[in-house]
């Protein structure tokens, strides 16, 4: 355990019991992210030997008031690149919480070798300011959308001869091709910084299918003559928020208006189920997915930057 130099703030490691209050810090202000306590608990009770994945709680005065999850960004090769992304109740910031919960993160990045962190900052003046002060340079953008449930969905379009939309569960027992249709979109994903050119089918399976709040019964995906060719992937909330994880096509069928069938599919379902709040985002240079996001009554409700640092080796007589 470590503290800052103020008695009343104490950093520390992720305990279970704290996924309801990190949960709250995560959301607080953004209702456009989907997290729930289950997938915390989840999260930090899951072997990761190469991402050496960690969360670092804050405590003002014996409360829990945000967290930083961090690790190494696994399924590139490209080495030395970490994550580091955190919150803090609205209520506590400027008290120094921020500040130590990233410099905990950055130290366990770089006894891991990272020298390259990346976060995301919301696009607003006093998180960017926070960023530029911790030497983060900013990088590109992102734009959240939402659409109420409650209001009608657009008609589908006809779906091209030999296309089927079928529910992610179909695959449950093995998953693996629709795996194929992620590691492939993703190579060529708008406006990444590294590369996702070496993705593990074991690391899709710990780190994504199998999460807690992801919906496989309203995840749709896009068949072509009985092969995976897209998908819309979802997590839920359980209750009535909904958000859209991955929207993806392999390039050999893309401009057929499948992920577009598959995306409002997923929405048809959700909408049925009793979910009444969809969230999305985009890179902003996304321009098919923004229209088409546009095309499904989404409206942007908030915005993010990356930011990248370069990190620094400790010295040698400090290991």
């Amino acid at each position: 355990m470590t503290s800052s130099p103020s008695s009343s703030l104490t950093i520390r490691d992720f305990r279970p019991e704290d996924a309801e209050a990190v949960a709250t810090a995560h959301r607080a202000g953004r209702e456009h992210l989907v997290l729930s306590a289950e997938t915390l608990v989840w999260l930090n009770a899951q072997p990761s030997p190469e991402e050496h994945f960690r969360t670092f709680v804050a405590e003002l005065d014996g409360r829990v008031v945000g967290a930083v999850r961090c690790g190494v960004v696994l399924g590139t090769t490209t080495t030395g690149v970490g994550y580091a992304n955190g919150s803090v109740l609205p209520g506590f910031r400027r008290r120094g919480a921020a500040t130590a919960l990233l410099a905990a993160a950055e130290r366990h990045l770089t006894g891991h070798g990272v020298t390259e962190v990346h976060t995301w900052l919301d696009d607003e003046p006093a998180s960017l300011a926070f960023g530029a002060a911790k030497d983060y340079r900013l990088g590109r953008t992102m734009q959240f959308a939402g659409r109420d449930l409650t209001l009608p969905l657009p008609p589908a379009p006809v779906l091209p001869a030999g296309v089927e939309l079928r529910p992610a569960a179909d695959w449950a027992a093995d998953p693996h091709p629709v795996f194929l249709v992620e590691s492939d979109a993703i190579l060529d994903e708008p406006g990444s910084e590294v590369p996702m050119d070496a993705y593990k089918y074991e690391d899709w399976l710990r780190n994504d299918w199998t999460r807690p709040d992801r919906d496989l019964a309203l995840s749709v995906v896009a068949v072509v003559d009985g092969r995976p060719a897209a998908f819309s992937m979802v997590q839920t909330d359980g209750v009535d928020r909904y958000w859209s994880a991955f929207t993806a096509c392999r390039r050999e069928f893309r401009g057929r208006g499948l992920t577009k069938s598959a995306k409002l599919e997923s929405l048809r379902l959700a909408a049925a189920a009793g979910y009444r709040h969809a969230y999305t985002s985009n890179d902003t240079t996304n321009g098919p997915m923004l229209a088409i996001n546009a095309w499904l009554g989404y409206e942007r409700c908030a915005g993010e930057r990356k930011g990248i640092k370069q990190l620094k080796r400790p010295s040698a007589h400090l290991l």
